[in-house]
């Protein structure tokens, strides 16, 4: 994953900010919190000017991320998808909310079973959606399905600027 780190204006994080620094205060389980923080992110979801018109752009490569902040208890990160683009089947080291600006982004849901994934579920989510979810029960895979980029907002219960992603793990197992 490319992972950048910019300080520039961003319209709409400080809100976002400041509301997910009190509902982590509150030392709520990782699932209440994804929820907690979807809730607030659903009222203050900010728009595509949360990126620069560069960030925007993605790469041809791969989705990009760029941690719009970080800290100790949470980080907040733009990912921009070019149509097409998706990840691996991962999951995660802390709880996520994420919110879609752009784009259709298509999950796929799995569980593992030792020697195995079974797909669990599917869904498109669509421009001002948001969800949330926590481990374990966080296995998935995502693409962007739409003709055109597509932009997301994620919080992570963790500092990704640290850690270097939010991936815990990567599953090569096959699915049946």
């Amino acid at each position: 994953m490319n992972i950048t780190a910019t300080t520039v204006a961003r319209p709409g994080l400080d809100v976002l900010v400041s509301g997910v620094s009190r509902i982590v205060a509150r030392g709520l389980g990782g699932r209440e919190t994804a929820f907690a923080v979807a809730g607030l992110m659903r009222e203050h979801l900010p728009g595509l000017d949360i990126l620069t018109p560069e960030e925007r752009a993605g790469s041809p490569e791969r989705y990009v991320s760029h941690i719009l902040h970080a800290e100790r208890d949470f980080s907040v990160v733009g990912v921009v998808w070019r149509p097409g683009q998706d990840t691996v089947v991962h999951d995660h080291v802390s709880w996520c909310t994420f919110g879609i600006i752009s784009g259709i982004e298509h999950e796929t849901l799995y569980q593992d079973m030792g020697d195995h994934l079974v797909e669990i579920g599917r869904t498109d989510n669509r421009p001002g959606e948001v969800s949330g979810f926590a481990p374990p029960g966080d296995i998935h895979t995502v693409r962007n399905t739409s003709s055109e980029i597509g932009v997301s907002l994620h919080v992570y219960g963790a500092d990704v600027s640290r850690l270097g992603s939010s991936v815990r793990r990567v599953y090569d197992l096959p699915v049946r």
